[in-house]
């Protein structure tokens, strides 16, 4: 008992010792710098609540448990080699952490000294997204990263369909760094900035004006501006200047205006009126308790705090500082709780930096650094920003944004973005719990009201306004010229008039020179024209360009304005009706099958009728007739012989539903043949020309040629060019034979202008490929989208129509009405009816043949003392002759008998033994050879 109190007492001495040296690891005061501009948008506000969260945490004896915070702020006033120099004399001091710098260009430069000294930097407001802790490991973003709000940014120009921006930055590490990450933030949805405009630090007003200039030359009016909220407003001064805030004119600004107006609230009447209409993000804080206290408290502390004569408003950015303090202050108390004490040693790297007045060689490495470091990034925490806990790429938990409208004197709020869900009028944190849903449908925002005061979306874009004319491609044709017609420097057509028509409609003025592409005596290829819009050649090339999958991936195409499609054209010849014409309608097989199936179900009918009807009994050779006679008869319905059987009506009817189906098929045939002009030609379509070996023509440059070697493999050797329509009639006209074609392959759009003067020829066959003409543009060329809706009104109010029948409307000549030749219907369009037949057929003649063996085993037993002596042969006689018999007779004969053989057993009772069995059954054998002789004269 005694060793166990003395191993308690060791113990407790022990705990005693541990807890007065962990107590006396703690200093009194643990001293934190910070560093930022003081007169800034972001610095005002986070000035104050970094003084208000060191308030706190000292007046809080749970949180550092006797030890003082001390932050020291210096003043970097918007310079970048002060936040330098600054930073170094805070190095030169016991300091164990750094909040801040503000600046990008600064926290730069001194994470590289920071990784050297390992001391910790903590900023709540550099947040240039290259800042990568792979490569400064002690720089610690304590706000969201730029690569969010960019990603924002791009979802919010795909959300309203636009694709290309205009970005205006500060040409220095933050706004280069952050438009970069837009540009793959755009590109990951098609989009792209298509001019990136850079402004010095602290630009002058003819700065900003040249590069404003120079903006409205450009088509773009999606304008991105991501620069420094101490000079941003003139931005949009110099625009307002310009007329470009107003109708047509998309501004989006980064956090930094939302900082401006959160902090300098209100701002004068022109400030405002310079801004209406402008959409720009705010870091998303969830609202709590705890923020809405500190909310209600901020008027206390900024009570008699006055810059520019303005009150200080409470921004995102002073709510992460003061969440920053508390962060460091959780991770320092955790720090000491593991042991840690505050130490500096000097290093051989420090030790060789010599300076002036900074004294560099006493600059020293904090020892506990690291731990304090792993300590930072451990901490989870609910602060005024909501939850506090970093990722693995050392970002904050649930990036989020709120997307503002800035209207009359101050804002709107019309959705929020999140990187779990995008764009939504819900709370972000409504939906963390929720499965990410990026959908379109899903994707929602509020109604903005744009620059103009205006609520329709602006298109995005305008056609430039800068002297240059559009280079548009045309072809310049040989054969066709009612599409395309060059002459001179005068160019018409069909394609000319529905383009000039379509640029009518179009909201702006498009300049533009047209330029004939090709020699004038061979016709251009289509895809070499549309391949040198990639090449920068041509702006755009409108003509006959069909739409086909190889030229989509070279351009952007408007709606089709003329439908089209490859079809077949071949020498066609008159087809007289002739007095054999009736036999025309069906194929040689389908009549031989129909022929059989008469005869065939007129047998099936005569057997199921044969032992019931009277009408099918009778001598062979009227029995022959009387089948014949019953199929054919049918044929119009015309049969006199009653049906009596079941299963013969069953039959019947199926067979008068088949004959109905072939008459009425056959009848409509036989018009069409005897009152139609019929034109007959041995190429039935695509098809035939597959199968064959000889020649196939077709129109030079045209995408047939591609189309017919790559999609159905036909080889090139076979197919011949033509350029004018006159070679084109004429290899037709010769055929193989004579070194022609046996038929050709174009766009029936060109086919009917050729035929229209033609009649020796015809389309044969059905269009075998679907597409359209439309005009040719860049990829992701506006100007397409626009020329697209301008045809669909080209439609509707029918000056399409008129414009093609201008062009394109001829006298047709006098065979146009006339038909080609009619297939011959052929068995297989009938082969389901005449398997139904069939099959019904052969299951009644199944069921027949069953119910006669059952009747034939009932009225003819085979007896055993005799079936000795009866044979295979013998008994099939039988069969037959019970077949041939009528049923009637059949069932009274058995009621006979059944009498008979009941008289005679009687009679063989009387007798007893003595009775002869064969005389008895001779005698009835000889009754039954009798009946059977009288019934068989009586069928005769």
């Amino acid at each position: 008992m005694n060793r166990v109190g003395l191993w308690l007492l060791v113990v407790l001495v022990l705990f005693y010792n541990v807890i007065c040296i962990n107590v006396a690891t703690r200093p009194e005061i643990v001293t934190v710098g910070a560093m930022f501009s003081f007169i800034s948008p972001i610095g005002k506000p986070s000035k104050i609540a970094i003084d208000a969260a060191v308030e706190d945490i000292n007046s809080n004896p749970g949180i550092l448990k006797g030890t003082k915070l001390r932050i020291e702020m210096m003043d970097t006033n918007y310079s970048g080699f002060l936040g330098i120099v600054e930073a170094l004399r805070f190095m030169e001091k016991e300091t164990v952490a750094i909040i801040g710098p503000q600046s990008s260009v600064t926290a730069h430069a001194i994470s590289h000294i920071a990784n050297v000294l390992q001391l910790p930097l903590l900023s709540f407001a550099s947040t240039d997204p290259t800042l990568s802790p792979i490569q400064f490991p002690f720089f610690v973003r304590t706000a969201q990263n730029d690569l969010y709000q960019m990603a924002a940014i791009a979802e919010l120009v795909d959300f309203y369909g636009w694709r290309e921006v205009i970005a205006i930055y500060e040409d220095d590490d933050h706004g280069r760094n952050g438009i970069a990450a837009l540009g793959d933030k755009l590109a990951e949805r098609r989009g792209k900035i298509s001019y990136k405009a850079a402004l010095s630090p602290n630009p002058t007003q003819d700065e900003i004006t040249n590069l404003l200039v120079k903006i409205a030359m450009f088509e773009s009016r999606i304008i991105v501006v991501h620069v420094p909220g101490s000079w941003g407003p003139k931005v949009f001064s110099v625009a307002q200047q310009f007329g470009m805030l107003s109708n047509g004119y998309v501004w989006i600004a980064t956090s930094w205006l939302s900082t401006v107006l959160d902090t300098n609230s209100p701002l004068g009447q022109d400030a405002m009126d310079n801004i209406q209409g402008v959409l720009t993000l705010r870091m998303y804080t969830p609202q709590s308790e705890l923020k809405r206290k500190f909310i209600s408290r901020w008027s206390n502390l900024t009570r008699g705090k006055v810059v520019d004569g303005r009150p200080i408003g409470l921004n995102a950015y002073a709510l992460y500082a003061y969440d920053t303090v508390w962060l460091l202050a959780r991770a320092l108390d955790a720090f000491f709780e593991q042991g840690g004490n505050i130490s500096f040693s000097n290093q051989p790297l420090a030790s060789k930096l010599r300076g002036g007045n900074l004294h560099l060689n006493t600059l020293n490495v904090f020892d506990g650094g690291k731990l304090l470091l792993r300590n930072i990034l451990q901490i989870s925490m609910n602060g005024l920003t909501g939850q506090v806990r970093f990722t693995s790429d050392r970002n904050l938990i649930h990036p989020a944004f709120e997307v503002i409208n800035v209207v009359g004197n101050g804002y709107r709020k019309i959705g929020c973005w999140s990187n779990h869900s995008g764009l939504s009028i819900l709370p972000p944190e409504a939906l963390w719990s929720k499965p990410p849903n990026r959908s379109s449908s899903n994707q929602k925002l509020r109604d903005v009201i744009w620059p103009g005061q205006t609520t329709e979306k602006p298109r995005g874009w305008i056609f430039p306004n800068s002297g240059r004319h559009l280079k548009i491609g045309v072809p310049n044709r040989v054969s066709y010229r009612e599409f395309v017609l060059v002459q001179g420097q005068s160019i018409s057509g069909y394609c000319i008039d529905v383009f000039t028509a379509a640029l009518n409609f179009l909201p702006y003025a498009v300049p533009y020179k047209l330029i004939a592409y090709g020699d004038g005596r061979t016709n251009p290829s289509g895809t070499e024209l549309v391949s040198l819009i990639t090449a920068g050649v041509f702006d755009a090339v409108i003509g006959d360009i069909a739409i086909t999958t190889n030229r989509t991936r070279m351009a952007d195409f408007t709606q089709p304005y003329i439908q089209s499609g490859l079809a077949v054209v071949a020498p066609v010849k008159n087809v007289d009706s002739g007095a054999w014409a009736f036999l025309r309608p069906f194929t040689g097989s389908m009549w031989g099958v129909t022929a059989i199936f008469f005869l065939v179900v007129g047998s099936i009918v005569w057997i199921l009728e044969h032992r019931l009807n009277d009408d099918f009994r009778g001598p062979p050779r009227r029995q022959a007739v009387t089948i014949l006679w019953f199929s054919f008869s049918t044929w119009f319905f015309a049969h006199r012989e009653n049906i009596v059987s079941t299963m013969g009506r069953l039959i019947l009817i199926i067979w008068l539903f088949v004959v109905l189906i072939i008459n009425s098929s056959y009848t409509a045939s036989l018009t069409s043949i005897l009152t139609v002009q019929q034109l007959s030609s041995p190429i039935k379509g695509i098809e035939t020309l597959k199968s064959s070996s000889d020649p196939i023509g077709y129109q030079q440059g045209s995408y047939a040629q591609n189309y017919l070697i790559n999609e159905l493999s036909i080889h090139e050797s076979r197919l011949k060019p033509f350029n004018s329509l006159e070679e084109s009639a004429q290899a037709l006209k010769d055929g193989p034979s004579k070194g022609g074609v046996v038929a050709m392959v174009d766009d029936r759009a060109y086919l009917e202008l050729f035929l229209s003067s033609r009649c020796e020829f015809s389309i044969v066959g059905q269009e075998f490929t679907k597409n359209g003409w439309g005009f040719a543009f860049p990829k992701d060329s506006p100007l397409a989208v626009d020329m697209s809706t301008a045809i669909l009104k080209l439609s509707e109010n029918g000056d399409l129509q008129r414009i093609h029948d201008k062009w394109l409307l001829r006298r047709a000549c006098s065979s146009q009405g006339a038909k080609t030749e009619v297939d011959r219907l052929p068995l297989k369009s009938f082969w389901g009816l005449f398997v139904i037949c069939a099959l019904a057929c052969l299951i009644a003649l199944l069921l027949h043949f069953l119910k006669m063996v059952r009747q034939f085993s009932k009225h003819y037993p085979e007896e055993p003392q005799y079936s000795s002596r009866s044979s295979p042969t013998a008994r099939l006689q039988t069969f037959f002759s019970f077949f041939d018999e009528k049923e009637d007779d059949v069932r009274s004969r058995s009621k006979r008998r059944q009498i008979e053989g009941s008289t005679s057993r009687s009679c063989r009772t009387d007798r007893g033994s003595t009775s002869n069995p064969n005389y008895d059954r001779g005698h009835i054998d000889t009754e039954i050879s009798s009946n059977n002789t009288t019934g068989n004269g009586s069928q005769v």
